[in-house]
């Protein structure tokens, strides 16, 4: 299982910094939706830049315009980028097409994705796929978390991502769901002590793969 840290609402420094210290204890690194907005384009490159060994996601949220998209971030050194469930199929092809070309992946973020889409989208076998509670929905009712993937069993030969206040606390309560991938943003970034926290959710995954 690997951590993904999740970098959102921060500088492009600051990003920098806090993935610098927790290094050792991530495996992935998202380039967040928000540093995409705020700072474009280059927050991607600047950001492979300094970790240029790290597995780099760049969470565009593509919904349209798939192409162009794609090439920005594949060009800027994203190894793996993000189109919505929610979009046309075309523009999901569009974005697994690209990727292949370049030997990158693409993760299909499942917010809001109804269960008639849903079975259409399994037929994507390369795709990753990102159970995702949003963080409108965390800060509306956090218990929330504990129930909103069970939808996503019919994942199960899938790759699979989980996103969405993810802590330490509850990880154990995602193990069911056997993901490859565990996307966790404040409960590192926010953290008083973000080495002790990494640290600590790096160790409860190992001794829960044990």
């Amino acid at each position: 299982m690997y951590i993904q840290l999740a970098l959102d609402r921060m500088t492009v420094d600051k990003a920098i910094k806090i993935t610098k210290e927790v290094n050792c204890y991530i495996d992935w690194i998202e380039v967040g939706t928000s540093l995409i907005k705020e700072f474009g384009i280059k927050s991607i490159y600047t950001i492979k830049n300094v970790f240029p060994d790290k597995p780099l996601v760049a969470d565009i949220k593509t919904i349209d315009n798939a192409k162009y998209e794609c090439e920005l971030c594949f060009e800027a050194g994203a190894d793996i980028i993000t189109v919505m469930g929610v979009a046309p199929l075309v523009t999901i092809e569009t974005c697994l097409n690209e990727a292949a070309k370049r030997k990158r992946n693409i993760m299909i973020d499942l917010l809001n994705v109804n269960e008639t889409t849903l079975r259409k989208l399994i037929e994507y076998k390369d795709a990753i796929f990102c159970a995702h509670l949003s963080k409108d929905e965390q800060e509306l009712s956090v218990s929330k978390a504990e129930h909103s993937f069970d939808r996503f069993n019919i994942l199960e030969d899938r790759t699979l991502a989980i996103a969405g206040g993810i802590s330490i606390d509850s990880i154990e309560k995602i193990k069911p769901f056997n993901p490859l991938i565990i996307i966790v943003g404040s409960a590192i970034t926010q953290a008083a002590d973000k080495v002790k926290a990494a640290r600590e959710l790096k160790q409860s995954i190992l001794f829960m793969e044990d």
